[in-house]
């Protein structure tokens, strides 16, 4: 009888716990996210709009009659085109992609555009994982993501190299949108982990900017390569908070906001510190830079402002229940909310008419703060037991890389499942001994890495 009795009040605490997580998820808007973060600079922000452009121009089948282009052009030179790759051309292995030589920003530009939904060998890319399936140095990172990265490197490895030798003071950009991103993400950590491929290229010359980034690789990893990845999110965008493995969302894409509510009840009930230790879940990769246009419970778009930090709990946990999630991952806003942000911080500039020689220096103040933030952001990971987390010394990033040193640990690890012992994996040669080569030379997986 008394157990009959609680049941009234069993439902009213139910009630209430069910009322204060909808309160709670409601209340979370995306400037949440990136509150505590610093504001970003318009010498650190410059290239983001200006490699938009550059991926929405793979879009184009001929680049001198452009069908699509935004308003100002794609900034590229068709004569500077050093090569564009189609779908036919990469036999579906690797998202399309153009190789651009930027004389201007001295850049040697290689920009992957985004998921095709109506080409399956963009699924089969997403769908080539399992939780924990690729470890890499050190790390998990996604499995059909990387050998994309390994397709298009082993392509353009040759061209590269001349390039570099060639431009000796040019940097080396990667970017990509959404699946592109993914891509252009693990090819960079390939180069960093081979840099004799590309004439031992210097680690400061290379960097990558991941536009709406996938998560594709492990805590541990998105933190160590901040100093040469960066993710760029506008505001509201599903992709970087949603925890659910890839294969996952695009199984699910025509429910894809049922799919994102009960993500959001799920990680609404496990705790961060959980989340943390897990090895095998995946991150947006890198320093973050979050465009902020829209405020909670008002309407309309206010003037963009671009926060960025190297934040190492709290990295986009929490999925926003807004009807602009999906909308705010297409590159066209991107590219637009970004340019009008750049023009904000450009007009205060030339309005405080800073002397060059106070902006030298304060680019070299912004350099020293990234350093001291990617250091502490390092410390803070080993603080939270972050998986496989080491201290700032044991990378080889700071002093050691100035010196021209390299780390001596290990480049990856390969796994096809938890019962299945791992293999370590120390040098170029034997990540390619992960695949085999078919007939036209084209890189595959080994049987004893496909999926059953």
């Amino acid at each position: 009888m008394s157990i009959v009795c609680g049941l009234p009040l069993l439902e009213c605490v139910y009630c209430l716990a069910c009322a204060r997580w909808a309160w709670k998820r409601c209340l979370h808007t995306a400037g949440h996210d990136s509150e505590t973060w610093g504001l970003a600079t318009a010498e650190e922000f410059e290239p983001v709009p200006r490699l938009c452009r550059y991926i929405l121009s793979v879009y184009e089948d001929d680049l001198r009659h452009p069908l699509w282009e935004p308003s100002g052009g794609y900034g590229i030179n068709p004569d500077l085109l050093v090569l564009k790759k189609t779908y036919e051309d990469t036999k579906g292995k690797a998202p399309p992609y153009i190789l651009y030589l930027d004389h201007d920003h001295a850049d040697i530009v290689l920009a992957i555009r985004g998921l095709n939904l109506a080409k399956e060998s963009d699924y089969a890319l997403l769908l080539d994982n399992r939780l924990g399936k690729m470890k890499f140095d050190g790390g998990y990172v996604h499995n059909g993501l990387l050998k994309a990265a390994l397709c298009i490197l082993d392509a353009e490895c040759e061209l590269l190299k001349q390039l570099v030798e060639e431009y000796p003071n040019y940097t080396l950009t990667f970017t990509g949108h959404s699946l592109g991103s993914g891509v252009a993400t693990l090819l960079t950590m390939l180069v960093v982990q081979n840099q004799d491929k590309l004439g031992n290229i210097e680690r400061k010359r290379v960097r990558c900017y991941a536009i709406a980034p996938a998560r594709c690789i492990s805590l541990n990893l998105a933190v160590r390569y901040a100093d040469v990845i960066n993710s760029v999110v506008l505001q509201d965008d599903f992709l970087p908070r949603t925890a659910t493995p890839l294969e996952d969302i695009f199984k699910s894409l025509f429910c894809l906001p049922c799919l994102l509510c009960l993500r959001c009840m799920s990680d609404t009930c496990i705790p961060e510190e959980k989340m943390l230790k897990d090895p095998r879940r995946l991150y947006a990769p890198g320093r973050l830079y979050h465009i902020v246009e829209r405020k909670p419970c008002r309407m309309g778009r206010y003037p963009p402002v671009v926060r960025t930090a190297v934040p190492v709990d709290g990295r986009f946990e929490h999925i926003v229940l807004s009807c602009n999630a999906t909308s705010d991952h297409a590159i066209i806003w991107i590219e637009r909310e970004a340019r009008r942000a750049l023009d904000l911080m450009q007009e205060k500039y030339k309005t405080l008419e800073i002397p060059a020689k106070q902006r030298m220096e304060r680019q070299e103040t912004l350099a020293r703060e990234h350093t001291e933030e990617y250091k502490a952001a390092l410390q803070r990971a080993v603080t939270l037991s972050v998986p496989h987390a080491y201290n700032p010394s044991q990378y080889g990033t700071f002093d050691a890389l100035e010196e021209g040193e390299h780390s001596d640990r290990s480049v990856g690890e390969s796994s096809t499942g938890s019962s299945q012992k791992t293999k370590k994996i120390e040098s170029w040669e034997e990540i390619e001994h992960l695949f085999d080569k078919d007939k036209s030379g084209h890189i595959m997986p080994k049987k004893s890495h496909r999926e059953d």
